[in-house]
Formats: structure tokens, C-alpha cells, sequence
């Protein structure tokens, strides 16, 4: 064999090369490597899942007390003035047992621990009355005709968006106000008419003066121009079962005088608690404390919000209460 063939293999027989140990070794440091990162994966992504189902909890009580309180601003209110007598013309609104969205009197009242039908054991619920948006003036009051068969009506200076027959409207002016129904509209929603014995559950009496007298005559009032017309609103909030495994807040509308079917408002509402500041009063009080509903200032709503995902430590489910106040603006201005 030559000696560079010799040379040849004595240096191949000396290239270095991994011993077992060594592979071993770097297995196992490989392997700490990748638990780590696997860990911080796992990590980021537990706090990605708590961020997001915070931001979704957030996001719905952010809806919930966005249009909570913009209705309960208007509660008892009416675009004329405060405390007003009312003449309300309804059927029924004269009863014992009158329907809530009809009792103009208190324009606000709270339930206590699910004393609501309809709302989840445990929490409570309000509704209120409100007008004062998107009033319109009165041009003329054509009041009772002659003719039995005949309505009164008001004629406006514009049209009420999406006024319609079987709608609830007040009018008023500084004196006093009226609720009556709507029998029908023309003149492109100028000239809103009502009537006796007309929809449900209809008017008593055209006649619109205090006292409310539905059988002869009745009171008369006249409402002279720069008098103004509002839609009567009438809600009603509250937390419920949703057929999902869980709760949700809940709002039903009175519209054309039938209360309308439940529409979901926001999602993972677990509770609502409800307190109030009446007018005098150092302290807010439950609705079972007996409150003077006339006399109510101010709302205090407490949301108790639930992820659906389970990510809170150790698989938990997140929960976080959020307490919000509102002032009803028709009261305290």
C-alpha cells in the first residue's frame, strides 16, 4: 500500500464524530427547548382566550348599560313639563288591575329577586314610560265633531317618523297631557285622527280634559298650537334563560298597544341587580323597600357577566361585575 494511501485512511480514521452520551445529551436539552416553547405557546394562548372573553364580557355590558340607560334617562318624562296631570283616554287605564305600559302615573317601577313572570329566579327587572323624543307641534285640535261616527284629530307642523293606526301618543302642552291610540294617519302622517271604540284597546272618550270622564261628554280641553305630540315608549328589561346554557338580557316593547315578543339584547348576562335613589333619600334601596316610584331620582344597575369558554384559572369560568348609574333626566333637571 503507498504511503499516501496510508495518509488517506489515517485521516479519515481521525475525523471526529458524536459520541451516544453526547446525542443523548442533546436530546434532552432539545426536548427542554421545545417544552419551553410549548409552554409559552400554551400560556399565550390561555391569556389570548382570557383577553378575549374578557373583551366579550366587556363589550356586553357595555351594550347593555349603553341601552339601558338611554331609555331609563327618559323615564316619566314628557317633552312639556314635569308632573304634569294626565288625561289617559285608554280603555282600561281607569281599572284596578291596569296593564304596567298603561300606569303613566308611576312612569317607573323595579321588581325584586324575580319577582317579574318571565325573568330568571334571583334577579330583578324594571320598566318604565317615556315620550319627549321626536316630538312634533300642534297646528290644530279639531276636538269631538258633532257626528258620532266622526274623529278628532291633531294636525302636526311634520311628519312623526313611523307613526302609525294603533299607535300610543301623548300630547301636552304646559297645562297638562293626554294618551290617547291612533286610529289613523293621513296627510303623510300630518293629520293623526282617534276615535271611540277604534283598536285595541282603544279610547274611552275623545274628549281629553282631567278628569278622564268615559261615559256622557267627558272633559273638554283643547290643545292650541305650539302644543306638542310625542309616540308613548314603554319597555321593559330583564335577565332570562336563553335555550343556550346560559342568560341574557332580555327588552320587551309595547307597540300599538300589545306588548310585543322578547328580544335578546346582549348574551352572558348572569344577573342584574337593581337599586334606586328616591328624591329626599340618602341611600339606595331594593325595589321591596317599599319605594315611592313616583319619587324615583336616580337607577343603580349591578351586571353580573359569565364567559361561556372557561377561561379563567384552572378552567373556571370568568365572572366580573359591573356597576353603572343613571340619573332619569326628566326628574332632576
Amino acid at each position: 500500500m503507498s504511503a499516501g494511501r496510508r495518509g488517506t485512511m489515517r485521516r479519515r480514521g481521525s475525523e471526529p464524530g458524536f459520541s451516544l452520551v453526547e446525542l443523548m445529551i442533546s436530546l434532552v436539552l432539545g426536548l427542554l427547548v421545545s417544552a419551553a416553547a410549548v409552554g409559552i405557546f400554551l400560556s399565550n394562548q390561555r391569556t389570548y382566550r382570557a383577553t378575549e372573553s374578557l373583551a366579550r364580557i366587556q363589550e356586553s355590558a357595555r351594550v347593555a348599560f349603553e341601552l339601558m340607560a338611554r331609555e331609563i334617562r327618559q323615564a316619566a318624562g314628557n317633552p312639556c313639563a314635569m308632573d304634569l296631570p294626565v288625561a289617559n283616554v285608554l280603555n282600561g287605564a281607569s281599572a284596578k288591575a291596569v296593564p304596567w305600559w298603561m300606569n303613566w302615573e308611576r312612569g317607573i317601577v323595579g321588581y325584586d329577586n324575580g319577582g317579574l313572570p318571565g325573568a330568571a329566579a334571583g334577579t330583578d327587572a324594571i320598566e318604565f314610560l317615556s315620550s319627549g323624543e321626536g316630538a312634533v307641534t300642534v297646528t290644530r285640535h279639531d276636538q269631538q265633531p258633532a257626528n258620532p261616527g266622526s274623529m278628532a284629530s291633531f294636525k302636526v307642523d311634520s311628519a312623526l317618523q313611523g307613526l302609525d293606526a294603533g299607535d300610543i301618543v301623548l300630547v301636552c302642552d304646559y297645562t297638562q297631557a293626554s294618551i290617547v291610540q291612533v286610529s289613523s294617519v293621513r296627510d303623510g302622517n300630518k293629520t293623526i285622527a282617534f276615535g271611540r271604540g277604534v283598536g285595541q284597546p282603544g279610547n274611552c272618550t275623545m274628549a281629553l280634559g282631567v278628569p278622564v270622564v268615559c261615559t256622557g261628554i267627558g272633559s273638554s280641553k283643547s290643545y292650541r298650537p305650539n302644543s306638542l305630540l310625542a309616540m308613548l315608549h314603554a319597555v321593559r328589561w330583564f335577565v332570562a334563560d336563553n335555550g343556550r346554557g346560559g342568560r341574557s338580557l332580555y327588552r320587551v316593547a309595547m307597540e300599538r298597544g300589545r306588548l310585543q315578543g322578547r328580544e335578546e339584547v346582549a348574551e352572558r348576562i348572569q344577573d342584574l341587580q337593581i337599586r334606586y335613589l328616591v328624591a329626599g333619600a340618602h341611600r339606595y334601596v331594593d325595589a321591596s323597600a317599599d319605594v315611592d316610584w313616583k319619587g324615583v331620582m336616580a337607577v343603580r344597575l349591578s351586571l353580573t357577566l359569565q364567559d361561556a369558554g372557561h377561561a379563567g384559572s384552572g378552567r373556571s369560568q370568568l365572572t366580573r361585575t359591573l356597576v353603572h348609574t343613571v340619573s332619569l333626566r326628566n326628574r332632576t333637571s
